[in-house]
């Protein structure tokens, strides 16, 4: 399971509705990649469109899309949005990091 915090969905809504999405109909896909201090680093974007070896979450209204090679790096994660004077943007807050 991936969840999704108020600041975040207020955030993704946010931004949705700047390139003209809504929350209920765009999909949000969550990956991790190579690269990155550790390795691995996280992506994230925006997406119309699920897969077949997608695997679909959702939390807080929030659609999230994961493929299986990421899910296996994100269970358990909550994605995060931060707007304060240390720094603004997402976070992923991922126990098995």
């Amino acid at each position: 399971m991936i969840k999704v915090s108020d600041s975040a969905k207020q955030r993704l809504s946010s931004l949705m509705a700047e390139r003209g999405n809504k929350l209920e109909e765009t999909y949000v896909r969550v990956g991790v990649s190579s690269g990155g201090c550790s390795g691995l680093s996280y992506m994230l974007a925006f997406d119309q469109e699920m897969k077949e070896t997608d695997k679909l979450f959702e939390d807080h209204g929030v659609k999230i899309l994961v493929d299986k090679k990421s899910f296996l790096y994100l269970v358990g994660t909550t994605l995060e949005y931060s707007g304060g004077l240390n720094g603004k943007g997402f976070s992923f807050n991922n126990p098995n990091a």
